[in-house]
């Protein structure tokens, strides 16, 4: 059988009361008993020595041990509680207060009497019963002299076997039941009461457990699942948990959603990757069949014409399906560093070399400050100057004739190189500045020509620049031109 964690805790809880109400009770009847003996020796202890003193029969000796039992059961009926014994110097019981027969012991040890004697603080000291072989009792005690000679002890015992009787008797009494009935009335009262608290503390446990199936059963959807108010209000271990439950599940929502988004921009950017695929293909397909079919009809000039846009195309389709293949192991994690040491400046008059006839043709002016650019850096020469080719070649598309391109290198205080390319080209609305770098994006200036080239040429260089530690910014207006920067750590110099 399936036990919840209420009923495993109630079970517990009644195993444990009832052990704990044993214990209690055993223990209150264990301290009852002695308190109750301790206060009767007490008062009792000097109830031997006063007998001895005001008795003839005792006082100066005794030499009637008839008269002193015939004395001992006078005693005996004005105080039923007591039990009177007489014992020689060794513990034999020469003469008692009780029945012929009642008696079951015929020596006592005289251990218990000389240290009540000596030490009456001890109390309670609790000596033979002769009456019962198996029981002890408490008792008064006192020595008794004939001429200064011990001759033996007087021996009270307290609590004698009348007395129990009686104590029994009034045990089974009616009103004694009734107290009984009342304690243990206010003992399942309390025990309920536990209970009921019990249940009070568990509740929210079972509601975290219930509100936990209940996420599950929805596929961990919130919009699917109605979950419990735990309040921020109560510091408690399962309000706490609760909460964390629901940080968790709206974690996993975030998740779940983002990945849903990354999702819907990878088929929008394989939709996009098709139109620009599908565009000079289909391009250069129309001219290689016009060559095909109608070649000998063109003139010398037309043909060349036709094969300079076919090889156009050509490379269009080549530097996508590059950027494409780059940017996939960009994402992958597939692309290594290689860092070493070289000359900033040279590199960059190294790529604006390859845009010399491009710029030229565009009538657009390129250049560099400073001019003398010697900057030793550390970094990754084939990553660095795919990236500063990808960033000038994007500035060239997007800035008209008779514009101007430089690229910029600043160094700061803390050894910090800072690279700028800026252009004065179309510009970049602000909306648009945060979503240039993602791949799939393609900004409302984008020219038909170099639709391709752009959105991942940049997604490329900010990964790239990540791989060095690196970040791309961007700064644009709109008719006025573009700047993207870069950081790279210099190489410091030893003299």
């Amino acid at each position: 059988m399936k036990l919840s964690l209420y009923q495993k805790l109630a079970i517990s809880l009644v195993v444990i009361f009832c052990f704990i109400c044993a214990l209690v009770y055993g223990w209150s009847k264990q301290l009852e008993l002695t308190s109750k003996h301790h206060a009767e020796q007490n008062l009792h202890l000097a109830l031997a020595e006063h007998l001895v003193q005001d008795n003839p029969l005792i006082k100066e000796g005794v030499y009637d041990y008839k008269a002193l039992e015939n004395l001992f059961h006078t005693l005996m009926l004005l105080g039923p509680a007591f039990e009177f014994y007489f014992v020689d110097e060794t513990g034999k019981i020469l003469t008692y207060s009780a029945k012929p027969g009642k008696v079951k012991r015929t020596h006592i040890s005289l251990t218990p009497l000389k240290r009540l004697i000596n030490d009456p603080s001890a109390a309670p000291i609790y000596g033979d019963n002769p009456r019962n072989k198996e029981q002890q009792k408490i008792f008064s005690a006192a020595p008794v002299f004939n001429q200064d000679k011990l001759q033996g002890y007087l021996y009270v015992i307290i609590g004698g076997e009348a007395y129990d009787t009686s104590l029994s008797t009034v045990k089974n009494n009616d009103k004694l039941w009734l107290a009984a009935l009342w304690l243990g009335s206010a003992l399942a009262f309390l025990f309920i009461a536990m209970l009921i608290l019990l249940r009070f503390f568990t509740n929210p446990i079972q509601r975290l457990a219930r509100d936990v199936s209940n996420i599950e059963a929805a596929n961990y959807s919130l919009t699917d699942t109605k979950l419990s108010n735990y309040s921020t209000q109560k510091s408690n271990e399962v309000h706490s948990l609760g909460r964390s439950i629901q940080a968790m599940l709206t974690r996993i929502n975030e998740q779940f959603k983002a990945l849903e988004q990354g999702d819907k921009q990878r088929k929008e950017l394989l939709t996009h990757l098709s139109h620009d695929l599908r565009t000079p293909l289909a391009s250069l397909q129309g001219f290689l069949e016009v060559l095909n079919q109608s070649g000998e009809q063109l003139s010398k000039k037309e043909q060349q014409e036709y094969l300079q846009v076919s090889l156009n195309n050509c490379g269009q389709l080549k530097l996508l399906i590059e950027q494409i293949f780059e940017l996939a192991h960009l994402e992958n994690g597939e692309i290594s560093i290689n860092k070493e040491t070289f000359n900033l400046g040279e590199l960059i008059y190294d790529c604006m070399a390859k845009f010399s006839l491009a710029v030229d043709k565009r009538g657009i002016s390129l250049s560099v400050e400073p001019e003398i650019c010697d900057f030793p850096v550390v970094a990754d020469i084939a990553k660095l100057e795919r990236v500063l080719s990808n960033l000038i070649d994007n500035a060239i598309r997007h800035t008209p004739r008779g514009g101007s391109i430089a690229v910029h290198v600043k160094r700061s205080e803390d050894n910090q190189l800072f690279v700028h390319v800026s252009d004065t080209g179309v510009g970049i609305k602000e909306d648009e500045l945060n979503a240039i770098f993602d791949p799939h994006y393609q900004a409302s200036n984008s020219n038909k020509e170099g639709r391709q080239q752009g959105g991942l040429g940049l997604a490329i260089c900010k990964g790239l620049l990540k791989l060095m530690d690196s970040e791309i910014y961007v700064q644009s207006e709109i008719g006025k031109g573009t700047m993207f920067s870069f950081n790279l750590p210099q190489k410091k110099v030893l003299f």
